[in-house]
C-alpha cells in the first residue's frame, strides 16, 4: 500500500488550503443563515419564537458535542474525525436545503452541528501539525485568522446575495460543493496525526447536550405559550436533573469530557461566565436586528447584509490592535474600556421603535458595539487560557468555544422568551389610529426593544464580573501553547461576532 496516499502527501500549503476551505464553509453557514431567517420563516411557516431554533438546533449540538469531538480526534485521529465531520455536515446541508417542513430543517441543522463538532476541533490541530513551530507556523496561523475574519463579512454579504437572487435554500446548498472538494482532497494532502489512548465520556456528552437542549426548549415554549405552560415547566425540571447528573458524572469519571478543575481558578471561571453572558446578548442582537432591518425597516436581504458591514469593519480594525495593547495595559483595563461602548450600544438599541431609522437609530449603536467587541474578546480569551496546565490546554480552549455556543443558544432562548412575552402584551394593547401593518411593526419593535434591554443587562453583568472577579494580570502559560491557543480563539471569536 502506498503510505503517502494512505496518510496524505504532507504538502503543508495544500493542507492549509483545505483546512481553510472547510473552516470558511462552517463560518459561511452561520452568517448566511442568519441573514436568511425572515425568508426561512415565510418559506416553512415558522412562528416568531420558534424561528430561533434554526440557529439553536445547530449551536446546541455543536456546543454540546464539541468537547467529545475533540476527544474523538485525540483517540481516533484528527484527520479521520475531520473527514467524518465534513461528510456529516455536507449531507446535512443538502437535506436542509431540500427541507419541505420546519421539522426537517431543524433536524438537518442539528445534524450539521454534530458534523461541525467533529470537524472543528481538528482544523487547528491539523494546521499546526502541518507546519513546524516558528516562522512558518506563525505565518499559517496569520493566514488562518485572516481568512476566518474575512469569511464573517463575506458570509453576511453572500447570504444577502444568495437569498435575494436565488433562494434561502442555497445558503445551505452552497456547502455541498465545498464539502465534496474538501472530502476528496483531504486524504490526498493532509497527514494523519498520532492517536492517543483514552476513553469517551458519552454520559457527560449526552447529559450536557440533553440538559441544555431541554433548557432552551423550555424557554421557547414559555415564549410561545406563557411561563405557566406545563411543557415548559416539565422541560425545566428535566433539564436541571440532567445537568445535575452531568456535574455528578464529571466529578467521578477518570477522563471527563469537562475537567471540573478548569473551574477551580476563580478568575478563569469568571471569564467563562462573562463570555457566556456576552455572547448571549450578542446572539440576540444579531437575531433581532436581522429581522428588524427586513421586517420593520423593509430592507431587502442584500441590503440587510451590507447594513452590518460598518460594524464588521469597525470590529476588524480595532481587533487588529487589541493584542498589541495587552502587554502594555493588561487585559482587565482593556475589557472594561471595551464593555462601556458595548453597553451603550445595546442600551441605545433598546430604544428602537417602528419609526426608528437605520442611520440614526441602528448604525450608531452597531458601530459602538463593534468597536467595543473588538477590544473585549481578545483579552477575555487571554484570561480564559492563562495559567492552564499543558495537559488541559485542549480542554480549556474547547471550553471557551463551548461557552460561546451555549451562551448563544441559551441567551437567545431567554431573549426570545422575553420578546414573546413583550410582544403579546403589546398586541393585547393596540395603539389607536394605526393600520394593521403599522400595528404589526409596533408589536415587533416593542418585543425587540425589550430583548435588547435584557441584552444590555447581560452586558452590565459582564462588566461587573470583569471588575470584581477577573485578575488584572493573568498568570503566564508556556509561550508556544499560549500563542497557538490564543491565535485560534481570536479567529473563532471574530468569526462568532457575525
Amino acid at each position: 500500500m502506498n503510505t503517502g496516499a494512505r496518510r496524505g502527501t504532507g504538502r503543508p500549503g495544500v493542507a492549509l488550503t483545505i483546512m481553510l476551505g472547510a473552516q470558511l464553509m462552517i463560518i459561511l453557514d452561520a452568517t448566511v443563515v442568519n441573514i436568511a431567517l425572515p425568508h426561512i420563516q415565510n418559506g416553512l411557516h415558522f412562528s416568531e419564537t420558534n424561528l430561533s431554533w434554526v440557529l439553536n438546533a445547530y449551536t446546541l449540538t455543536f456546543g454540546g458535542l464539541l468537547l467529545l469531538g475533540g476527544r474523538a480526534g485525540d483517540i481516533l485521529g484528527r484527520r479521520r474525525m475531520f473527514i467524518a465531520g465534513i461528510a456529516i455536515f455536507t449531507v446535512a446541508s443538502l437535506v436542509g436545503g431540500l427541507a419541505t417542513t420546519s421539522g426537517m430543517l431543524l433536524a438537518a441543522r442539528a445534524v450539521q452541528g454534530v458534523g461541525g463538532a467533529l470537524a472543528s476541533p481538528a482544523v487547528l490541530a491539523l494546521v499546526v501539525s502541518a507546519f513546524p513551530e516558528g516562522k512558518e507556523r506563525a505565518k499559517a496561523l496569520g493566514i488562518y485568522v485572516g481568512v476566518v475574519t474575512g469569511g464573517s463579512s463575506l458570509g453576511l454579504v453572500l447570504g444577502g446575495v444568495i437569498t435575494e437572487w436565488l433562494s434561502w435554500r442555497w445558503v445551505l446548498f452552497i456547502n455541498v460543493p465545498i464539502g465534496i472538494l474538501v472530502l476528496v482532497a483531504t486524504p490526498l494532502f493532509v497527514t494523519e496525526t498520532p492517536r492517543q489512548s483514552g476513553r469517551f465520556d458519552l454520559v457527560g456528552a449526552i447529559t450536557s447536550t440533553g440538559g441544555m437542549a431541554l433548557l432552551v426548549y423550555g424557554f421557547i415554549q414559555a415564549a410561545t405559550y406563557g411561563w405557566g405552560n406545563h411543557t415548559a415547566i416539565a422541560s425545566f425540571v428535566v433539564a436541571v436533573a440532567l445537568l445535575a447528573a452531568f456535574l455528578l458524572n464529571e466529578s467521578r469519571v477518570s477522563q471527563p469530557i469537562t475537567p471540573l478543575r478548569l473551574f477551580a481558578d476563580v478568575s478563569r471561571s469568571g471569564s467563562f461566565v462573562a463570555r457566556l453572558l456576552l455572547v448571549a446578548g450578542m446572539f440576540g442582537m444579531f437575531y433581532f436586528l436581522t429581522q428588524f432591518l427586513q421586517d420593520v425597516l423593509g430592507f431587502s436581504a442584500l441590503k440587510a447584509g451590507f447594513a452590518f458591514l460598518p460594524m464588521t469593519l469597525a470590529l476588524f480594525a480595532v481587533s487588529r490592535y487589541a493584542p498589541k495593547l495587552i502587554p502594555r495595559f493588561g487585559p482587565k483595563p482593556l475589557m472594561i474600556a471595551g464593555m462601556l461602548p458595548v453597553i451603550a450600544g445595546m442600551a441605545w438599541l433598546s430604544q428602537v421603535s417602528a419609526t426608528t431609522s437605520y442611520w440614526s437609530g441602528v448604525l450608531p449603536p452597531m458601530l459602538l458595539f463593534g468597536l467595543g467587541m473588538g477590544v473585549v474578546f481578545v483579552p477575555l480569551t487571554t484570561v480564559s487560557l492563562a495559567g492552564v496546565r499543558p495537559e488541559d490546554s485542549g480542554a480549556a480552549s474547547s471550553m471557551v468555544n463551548v461557552m460561546q455556543q451555549v451562551g448563544g443558544s441559551l441567551g437567545l432562548a431567554v431573549l426570545v422568551a422575553v420578546y414573546g412575552t413583550a410582544s403579546r402584551d403589546a398586541a393585547a394593547h393596540p395603539a389607536a389610529g394605526l393600520s394593521a401593518v403599522e400595528q404589526s411593526h409596533r408589536v415587533l419593535a416593542h418585543g425587540m426593544a425589550t430583548g435588547f434591554g435584557l441584552a444590555a443587562i447581560f452586558d452590565v453583568l459582564v462588566l461587573v464580573i470583569v471588575v470584581l472577579v477577573l485578575r488584572g494580570r493573568p498568570k503566564v502559560v508556556v509561550p508556544s501553547t499560549a500563542e497557538s491557543l490564543t491565535d485560534a480563539k481570536i479567529a473563532e471569536d471574530q468569526a462568532l461576532i457575525e
